[in-house]
């Protein structure tokens, strides 16, 4: 795969449809060290998400039937703001789990919304179901060619707006933003690949050999509670040696409050679990090395201003 062509024509399809999202530089977040910052989760719809749905459909003959996607909350936003965006109906499902803010973010779209029990897993076999009865076009949330090259724009982007950084750290659910991350440096910069301790795919699969099904729980599960690493992303992990390391639900909870005390910026679970790794150790740095963390989901469940 010529991942830099694909993500080189993936920056060239969404040019207009996504936000170029700010850096903040040398952030003072009460560590023996200054971090800078990406805030992702100031895109449209309040995650990276959109980069990937963009250029899926930019690149795709959309049938009749439309898109369907299946998401733990922020992709169904993403599919369907793009969808509207485009023109094209949009069918999304999601379990319970997502929580009412991101539930009610992919209602205001317009979208047909369908909230089924359990988890994502269980969302995406509905979504496939709805596939094959319909004739309706799958977005895949991180295992497809053109999701992966969407969101490896968001690592373009970074470097154009001077990123100058040896580690860079991201947060880790199916594994789509991270692998066009892997996919984008190929190895020119260390990435850190961080999960929960209890939704932990990735982590799993580099100690099993292969992408396996793990249990999902926790305060970050509706966004990074894939049962199972994308395959894309495993064989990116192996290929650049990527580094995985897990974090608690406490410890996301402490990054979550430290970027509202110390910036302002209130993030869900999932967009705080990078930040959480350098805070608590679970990633620790030499004393020179310079690091930048990706913040990336602003849709905590319950919405704060609902």
């Amino acid at each position: 795969m010529d991942w830099t062509a694909e993500i080189a024509a993936a920056q060239s399809r969404i040019e207009g449809h996504v936000r170029v999202t700010p850096v903040l530089m040398g952030c003072d977040l009460g560590l023996d060290r200054p971090i800078d910052l990406k805030l992702e989760q100031m895109q449209h719809t309040g995650s990276f998400k959109p980069r990937g749905a963009f250029n899926t459909l930019l690149s795709s003959d959309v049938p009749a039937a439309g898109v369907v996607a299946a998401s733990g909350g922020n992709h169904g936003a993403a599919v369907a703001f793009a969808a509207r965006a485009l023109g094209y109906p949009a069918t999304i499902f999601v379990p319970e789990m997502a929580g009412p803010a991101k539930i009610n973010l992919i209602r205001e779209t317009g979208a047909d919304l369908h909230v089924v029990p359990g988890a994502y897993a269980n969302a995406l076999e509905a979504a496939q179901d709805f596939e094959t009865k319909s004739g309706a076009m799958q977005v895949h949330a991180y295992d497809a060619v053109g999701t992966v090259a969407g969101q490896g724009t968001l690592a373009a982007e970074w470097n154009a707006q001077g990123l100058d950084a040896d580690t860079v750290v991201i947060a880790v659910g199916g594994g789509g933003l991270v692998a066009g991350a892997m996919a984008h440096w190929a190895g020119a910069r260390r990435i850190i690949a961080v999960e929960p301790e209890t939704s932990c795919a990735l982590n799993a699969a580099l100690a099993a050999g292969g992408p396996v099904d793990v249990e999902v729980s926790g305060i970050a599960a509706n966004a990074l509670g894939a049962k199972r690493i994308g395959q894309i992303c495993y064989d990116l992990a192996v290929e650049t040696q990527v580094t995985s390391v897990l974090v608690t639900d406490d410890a996301i909870a402490e990054a979550q409050l430290r970027l509202w005390r110390g910036l302002r910026q209130l993030v869900e679970p999932a967009g705080a679990a990078a930040l959480a790794a350098v805070m608590s150790g679970a990633y620790a740095p030499a004393k020179d090395e310079r690091v930048a963390v990706l913040v990336c989901g602003a849709n905590p469940a319950p919405d704060p201003l609902g």
